[in-house]
């Protein structure tokens, strides 16, 4: 028996307050790596810590390429806007 792979699109906020959009179907582990393994994204490897600030579900992983391209694309605003609406999810999955 097989089980449905979840992916995710994710957003992280790096210490110099940018933010890096990621999809990936770990995210625990996506999120360690760009904290402290060598493999995590040149990007986040030189601004480190990140923290997770925003992820939602997809159905597949071509369906999280397509949802991370689109959110790579708003502008920084919109991006914030994003992660605010969705803060008291993260809150709530972590308690």
């Amino acid at each position: 028996m097989s089980f449905p792979e979840q992916f995710f699109v994710y957003i992280v906020k790096c210490f110099d307050e940018t933010f890096y959009i990621g999809s990936t179907n770990d995210l625990e582990k996506r999120i360690y790596a760009h904290n402290f393994l060598k493999s995590g994204a040149h990007y986040t490897k030189i601004r480190r810590p990140v923290e997770l600030v925003y992820f939602e579900e997809v159905k597949d992983l071509s369906s999280a390429r397509k949802r991370e391209a689109k959110i790579k694309k708003l502008k920084r605003e919109e991006k914030i806007l994003l992660i605010k609406k969705n803060q008291k999810k993260l809150k709530t999955d972590r308690t």
